[in-house]
């Protein structure tokens, strides 16, 4: 018997060992089932023990050391005999099923991330000043520059990020496939069930148009940050609850722009939306400047601070046409995004909270 990564079930009750299947599923871990832990190396090993009010005795009668993340599932409230058996096995929590199910998911995801917990990842959202500003590619210029990103489309109407990254053929769940309620989500599940490509786990939003969940968006986020990936959202230019959402859990947003004049006057506008949801925010300006704007110049225009300038990425449009989007070392987006990332680095965490369930 192998526990090692998984949820260890030391579950008599065969209506609560379902219950236990289910939150494993919903969890994305492997659940072990047993009457009694095979040695104590399996019962240290697993990442969560999950016991009822018979078990729990037994337990406690086996002398099995104490250990962190162990949780009782009942019915209803244990007797005095049974409470004292899960305190000397480490009980940490007690779970009425159904009614504590959604707190149970909770529970286990949460632990299925902690060892990452130590370094959890920031947040980045990226929106255009106007339209055809290159938010969407700087999203994924991003998501290229960091060492491990998750890439989330909050754009609808945008066609689907994955095609700015040519992984568009890629199985794996995007959005409307989706199927969250809000609350908390394991990020080693997400992981797996989404596309990958160079690197980037990426939640396109596809090409069926299907509004963003605002408690999914935040689940999704949620999931990314406590498992230390940066999070890149691709923020539309609509004040939906998604985008809101992304560009509230924010620690950084950037605008980008390009270097003339009527770009400068609708990013203007921009930013006093930005300003009132989230005022860490910043200016992405791209070249050329046709009228010899210069990158402060915007700054100051735009009334926001600049993060990194940059001049006509080569080919850019022939590589987004064949195969997607990749980083030259000195590239001027792969520099771009490496000075935003630097200033990512600077900024405290925000705290996402998760839709409810």
């Amino acid at each position: 018997m192998s526990t090692s990564g998984g949820i260890l079930s030391l579950v008599s009750d065969e209506t609560l060992r379902n219950d236990v299947e289910r939150v494993a599923a919903a969890v994305g871990v492997r659940v072990v089932h047993a009457a009694e832990p095979s040695s104590r190396k399996v019962w240290a090993a697993a990442s969560a023990v999950v016991l009822d009010v018979e078990t729990v005795c037994r337990s406690a009668e086996l002398g099995l050391n104490r250990r962190d993340r162990v949780f009782l599932i009942c019915r209803s409230e244990p007797a005095d005999a049974q409470w004292e058996a899960a305190i000397s096995v480490g009980v940490q929590r007690v779970f009425t099923l159904p009614s504590q199910e959604a707190a149970l998911v909770t529970e286990l995801a949460e632990g299925m991330d902690a060892p990452r917990a130590d370094r959890p990842g920031g947040v980045l959202a990226v929106i255009g000043g106007r339209g055809g500003a290159g938010a969407s590619v700087f999203a994924t210029a991003l998501a290229l520059a960091a060492r491990d990103a998750l890439l989330v489309d909050v754009d609808p109407w945008g066609g689907g990020i994955d095609l700015a990254l040519g992984s568009e053929g890629d199985a794996g769940l995007r959005w409307p496939d989706l199927a969250l309620q809000g609350g908390r989500v394991g990020y080693s599940a997400l992981r797996e069930a989404l596309p990958a490509r160079r690197g980037i786990t990426v939640l396109s939003a596809g090409r069926t148009w299907r509004e963003v969940d605002e408690g999914a968006l935040r689940s999704v986020v949620d999931a990314g940050c406590r498992g230390g990936a940066t999070v890149i959202c691709d923020v539309p230019r609509r004040a939906t609850p998604a985008a809101e959402a992304a560009l509230d859990a924010a620690d950084l947003v950037v605008l980008v722009t390009t270097a003339d004049v009527r770009s400068c006057a609708a990013t203007a506008a921009l930013g006093q939306w930005l300003a009132a949801t989230n005022p860490n925010a910043g200016l992405v300006v791209r070249g050329p400047a046709p009228g010899g704007l210069t990158s402060a110049d915007v700054s100051n225009i735009v009334g926001l601070p600049l993060l990194a300038a940059m001049r006509p990425q080569p080919r850019l449009a022939a590589a987004l046409e064949h195969g997607g989007l990749s980083l030259g070392r000195r590239t001027p987006l792969s520099s771009a995004a490496r000075r935003v990332l630097a200033v990512l680095r600077t900024q405290p965490r925000a705290t996402v909270a998760s839709g409810s369930s």
